[in-house]
């Protein structure tokens, strides 16, 4: 019998039927809903904290898995309308702004010089933890928007990455101090009584795509690209706060409440600040260590652009509707016809 985390879960006409999006469509979406109607005014209920269980994990993560990679889809709705419960990273906040690359480089796409998308972001936390102090692994997923113009009338299929501190977890406790890469380390034992559901999570990754613990860059390099330009991505990227970005105080602060800080005033609606993260990048860096404990070193970071964040909010459809599709793994990052997965199947290799 097919569980209801598993129809939740499994690719959809939905996900099927997806030709793009507007951007301004996402951003109703996402806004429609928040948790507080006013951003930290007097009377608003605390937050919610989502749970993250190994018994969800565990039966749901492989149809999950193959609806991350598989689905383009930036809005599942499903069929009551309210999305589905993230199994890993339920608790977000979602931000709104605007990618730019300002340097010379010799990618392409959306890497390219002078490259200008609309952004929308998820700022979120794996998996129960929410506050600073305690041991959390903080990420930023992002979905690039072919466009500048908010109101853009036509759908528009979108690029994503995925960004993320040590996926065993961190005690980063202000989020400018948190390095958010495509490829993080990975400390299992951080997880403690967790560390069961972590396993669970990339063996399920594993059997559905490869390299669970990196999300390759290509989409990006390839999005707005003329089709007989080849591809050039970069290996690897960083997102860091710039150092000018103010620091938030609070002791147990939810990470949540800290973001939302960077941009407004408590009890005001009104967006007073920007939330700025510096892109970086190398094609230098390699991996060392056994599974469960894997460490990254990189040469020649390059600062190349940034993220400008105007808007935020946080709401139930950003925790349950907004979707962010995972790359397959390229053996050539650059080149199509190496992917790992093809037509919602797993290739031989």
């Amino acid at each position: 019998m097919t569980s209801v985390v598993d129809q939740l879960e499994s690719i959809t006409d939905e996900d099927r039927g997806y030709t793009g999006s507007r951007f301004a469509e996402v951003v109703t979406a996402v806004f429609a809903n928040p948790y507080q109607r006013v951003w930290g005014a007097n009377g608003e209920s605390p937050l919610p904290v989502h749970p993250v269980t190994f018994r969800s994990v565990a039966s749901g993560m492989q149809r999950a898995s193959e609806r991350a990679v598989d689905s383009g889809a930036d809005l599942r709705w499903g069929p009551d309308r309210k999305g589905f419960t993230r199994l890993v990273h339920p608790n977000a906040v979602c931000l709104i702004g605007e990618w730019e690359i300002t340097e010379r480089t010799d990618y392409t796409g959306y890497f390219s010089p002078g490259s200008r998308a609309l952004i929308v972001g998820r700022y979120s936390t794996c998996c129960n933890e929410t506050r600073r102090g305690r041991v959390r692994s903080l990420s930023l997923a992002g979905k690039l928007y072919p466009t500048s113009d908010p109101n853009h009338a036509l759908p528009l299929r979108t690029a994503n990455f995925l960004t993320q501190e040590d996926i065993g977890g961190m005690r980063t406790d202000y989020i400018n101090d948190a390095e958010l890469r495509n490829a993080p380390d990975l400390t299992a034992t951080r997880r403690g009584a967790g560390i069961a559901t972590l396993l669970a999570t990339g063996a399920a990754f594993q059997r559905v795509d490869k390299e669970p613990g990196i999300r390759q860059l290509y989409a990006i390099a390839e999005l707005g690209k003329a089709e007989d330009t080849a591809t050039r991505t970069p290996e690897f990227m960083r997102l860091k706060v710039v150092s000018t970005q103010p620091r938030v105080p609070g002791a147990d602060l939810d990470f949540r409440d800290e973001v939302m800080a960077q941009i407004f005033d408590r009890g005001d609606p009104t967006p007073k600040r920007t939330l700025t993260f510096t892109i970086e990048v190398t094609d230098q860096g390699k991996a060392s260590g056994p599974g469960f404990r894997v460490r990254w070193r990189f040469e020649n970071w390059r600062a190349i652009g940034r993220i400008v964040f105007n808007h935020a909010v946080v709401s139930q459809n950003a925790d349950t509707v907004l979707h962010f599709n995972h790359p397959t793994w390229r053996a050539d990052r650059n080149d199509p016809k190496t992917a790992t997965r093809v037509n919602g199947r797993k290739v031989a290799t």
